[in-house]
This record gives C-alpha cells, sequence and structure tokens, in this order.
C-alpha cells in the first residue's frame, strides 16, 4: 500500500472526459442547426496541433492524461526494478564479498527517489486538474529505465564511476608525491582527497534524509558516519586494499585487514593508523573506540557487508520514523503494546481514532527501508514487530496482523505474551474496518 499522495485515481485520470461545453465556441451563431454543431464538434475533436493552440488549456488538459499515465508506469516499474535489483545484489546465493554496498544503496536510493518523485507529480497534477483555468508547462522525461533515471543530478551508473574518479584522484595524488604504495602513505592520500580536497563532513545530527543517501552525500559531502565509513571501503577496495569494520559502541569502526593488527596502534607521525583511517572518535576518551588494542581488535566481530547495509537500513528506518512522527512528540513504535498489555485494563471499545496521524511520505519511507531490512534479516523477531508496528500505524491493519503473529512465533515468550493482546485487538480493529467498509454503522467490542 502507498501513502495517501500516492493513491490518487490515476485509473480515473486515464479516462478523463469532457462535457460539451468544452467544445462550445462563445462566437458561435445559435441559429445554426443541429447537424452543423456536430460537424463543427467532429473537426475540432479530429484538429491538427497547429489548430489545437487555440485551446491550450484543452490541449494541456489531455496531455495531462496521457503523461499521467505514462509516468504512472514508468515510476511504478522504477519503483519495482529497484527493489528487484536490491534484492539480487543482497542475495544469499551471492558470496558475500561480491556484494557491492555503493549498487545496494543506490537501489536503495533510486527506490527511494521515485517513490518520492511519483508522489510529488500525481500531487502537481491533481492541483492543476483541480484548476482547470490554469496551464502549467508540461515538463518531459527523458529516461526509460532505471539505469537513466537521474538521481541528484546523476544516474546510478555515473555515481559508480564517481567513486572510480575519486580513487583515480587518490592514484595521482599518490604519483605526485612520488611515494610508493606502503600502506599508511596510501590511507594518508585517501583521507586527503576525501576530507580535505573533497571536504567530506560527518554530520553531527541526522534530520535531513539527504546525510543518508549515498548519492546525496557524494553530492552534498555531508553525511551519517555509516555513509562516510562505505564511501571509504569502496575507494580502498578499488584501490586494491580491503577494509573492514565493526560496531563498537555508538561508532562504526574501520581498519585495513591486517594478521598484524597490533601495527595498526602504532603512533608514526603522531597518529596510528587505526586514528588516521577512523579520525578523532579513536582519541575521544568518553568513547569506547580509545580503549581498543591490537588484542582487543581481534576479539571484534567483523561486520559482513549484508551487516553494513543493514546499519544504513536501521538509520534510514530511524530517520524516517523521526520525520513520520515529528508532530507526535515522544511516539514509540512500541507505545500502544504498553496500553494493551495493561492486566488492570477493562474492555475497551475498537476505536480507530485513536490511532496517531503521522506523516504518510515519511511513514511509507520508513516501511519501505523495514521492507528490505527483512530481506536481510528475515527471522530477526525485534525488526519485524516494528515492522508490524509501522503498518499499523498506516493503518494496514491485515498486514499488521499478519507480521506481528510472525514475529510472535520467533520472539522470547514474555515479549510473545505482550504482542498477543495487541494482536487480538488488532484483528478486532481489522474486523471492523471491514464492517464500515460495508456500510454498518456503529462500532465492534472486545468480547
Amino acid at each position: 500500500m502507498l501513502s495517501t499522495s500516492y493513491l490518487v485515481p490515476t485509473a480515473a485520470m486515464a479516462h478523463l472526459t469532457f462535457p460539451d461545453h468544452c467544445f462550445i465556441r462563445y462566437d458561435h451563431h445559435h441559429h445554426n442547426d443541429h447537424k452543423d454543431l456536430r460537424r463543427w464538434r467532429i473537426r475540432t475533436a479530429a484538429a491538427t496541433p497547429a489548430s489545437a493552440c487555440a485551446y491550450p488549456l484543452f490541449s494541456s488538459q489531455i496531455q495531462l492524461t496521457k503523461d499521467s499515465s505514462s509516468r504512472h508506469k514508468l515510476y511504478q516499474e522504477a519503483l519495482k526494478t529497484a527493489r528487484d535489483k536490491f534484492t539480487r545484489e543482497i542475495s544469499f546465493q551471492s558470496k558475500d564479498k561480491d556484494i557491492s554496498l555503493a549498487k545496494a544503496l543506490l537501489y536503495v536510493a533510486a527506490e527511494d527517489a521515485a517513490f518520492v518523485s511519483f508522489n510529488r507529480e500525481m500531487d502537481a497534477r491533481s492541483l492543476l486538474n483541480e484548476r482547470r483555468n490554469v496551464s502549467s508547462p508540461l515538463e518531459t522525461e527523458d529516461w526509460d529505465s532505471l539505469e537513466q533515471m537521474p538521481l541528484g543530478g546523476k544516474t546510478i551508473p555515473e555515481w559508480l564511476s564517481e567513486l572510480d574518479a575519486i580513487a583515480k584522484e587518490v592514484e595521482a595524488e599518490l604519483v605526485s608525491r612520488d611515494i610508493g604504495c606502503h600502506l599508511v602513505e596510501v590511507l594518508e592520500a585517501v583521507n586527503l582527497v576525501l576530507f580535505e580536497l573533497r571536504g567530506l563532513t560527518r554530520s553531527p545530527v541526522l534530520v535531513d534524509s539527504k546525510h543518508s543517501y549515498l548519492h546525496s552525500v557524494l553530492d552534498s559531502r555531508c553525511g551519517s558516519a555509516i555513509l562516510l565509513s562505505i564511501i571509504y571501503i569502496e575507494i580502498c577496495r578499488r584501490l586494491g586494499i580491503t577494509i573492514v569494520g565493526s560496531r563498537v559502541g555508538e561508532d562504526f569502526l574501520i581498519w585495513p585487514q591486517t594478521g598484524y593488527p597490533e601495527e595498526l596502534f602504532k603512533v608514526t607521525s603522531g597518529h596510528s593508523l587505526f586514528a588516521i583511517v577512523n579520525g578523532r572518535c579513536v582519541e575521544d576518551p568518553r568513547s569506547m573506540a580509545s580503549d581498543l588494542t591490537g588484542t582487543s581488535l581481534l576479539g571484534l566481530e567483523i561486520a559482513t557487508n549484508r551487516d553494513i547495509i543493514g546499519i544504513a537500513l536501521a538509520n534510514l528506518i530511524r530517520l524516517h520514523w523521526k520525520r513520520a512522527s515529528r508532530s507526535n512528540h515522544g511516539l514509540m513504535l512500541t507505545s500502544p503494546l504498553r496500553h494493551v498489555h495493561d492486566a488492570d485494563e477493562k474492555p475497551s471499545m475498537i476505536d480507530e481514532s485513536n490511532v496517531p496521524l503521522l506523516r504518510p511520505q515519511d511513514l511509507r519511507l520508513a516501511i519501505m527501508a523495514s521492507e528490505r531490512l527483512l530481506i536481510l534479516q528475515p527471522h530477526n523477531w525485534a525488526l519485524r514487530r516494528d515492522h508490524g508496528m509501522m503498518l499499523y500505524y498506516n493503518r494496514e491493519y491485515g498486514k499488521a496482523v499478519q507480521e506481528l503473529s510472525i514475529c510472535m512465533a520467533f520472539a522470547p515468550e514474555e515479549e510473545a505474551e505482550i504482542l498477543e493482546p495487541f494482536v487480538e485487538k488488532l484483528h478486532l480493529m481489522r474486523l471492523e474496518s471491514s464492517w464500515k467498509s460495508l456500510g454498518h454503522a456503529g462500532q465492534l467490542t472486545v468480547p
């Protein structure tokens, strides 16, 4: 199910009909007989483009109908293709090392961008259709496939080429210094190109969605810590250096793969190699990263490429949920569970109006990120619970019941006990929605 703005009745728009008075000229003489009027209408309907220019509003309305239908199909195809390509990229049939972080996250960005663009397009078209006395220039699309779809001014292949170009800049920097390929020198050159010449910076607070999409970070040069790490990993991979990483507290730390981790902590020129790669957090005494040593580094669980993509998707879920619930300060995904689980609560009326109103587009984007993360982590009961709760907030009660029921099968017993009464009430809300849709009045009550 798509957001409210997505559900514009495009099927109806594709078959717009115009009343007869749309064809009548005000300078037409009323004493003309019916046959003349009918012939005039036929000639007008079959007029050439040149004569149609005499009626710009009518012409634009016909073009509006055609463009709306074609754009609908174009964006729908882009949404489906982007999800399919993402699914194939992270497929468990592929080796983890063969997964491209950049491709997977660009497919994520493309799907979300197609969704947002389609909503914006349909809103604009609906407004134009309502204001029939206003003409507006019609934009044209010059792409017909996902690979050609503009994403922040470039296509997916062009953004991948942008990463190639950054790697070549690093190589050029090494050549200009007339230095070899010692690991420390290469990583220093990577840092120079990314953080000084290109000016990439870490966003302290994630409130702007552009800081959480790969192409936007490359364009704005400001992004989340995980995306900066992904860019670092992708650039080094192009230079033949394998970078690995792991979660440490609130940070995601990366370092070059080596059989001698103690070498990473040797200080040369004022900094260790580990600090060169990870920056200030390693030297911040408040960070867990400051306590790491070569020995403790061996005890960390190395994140797979699928894990890293999962971290980026989890960040998107948090970001879009926060934006969706902005007008409901303090609202948590699991807030409704606490009220239903209260043992002293008496049976209550099922009232759909109690479901908080959230921003539909941001809520749908959070659901889309959750769907992708579930492809990676299908047995993560907490993730499936949160996914089901987002469907509840989106008033997709049938799907919410299904997801939360699956969650109960994987969840610990105490968590399943909390979910059970909520799922029962949710099932009644689903029945009540069906009851009202059939034209019945009144409400169902909890037995």
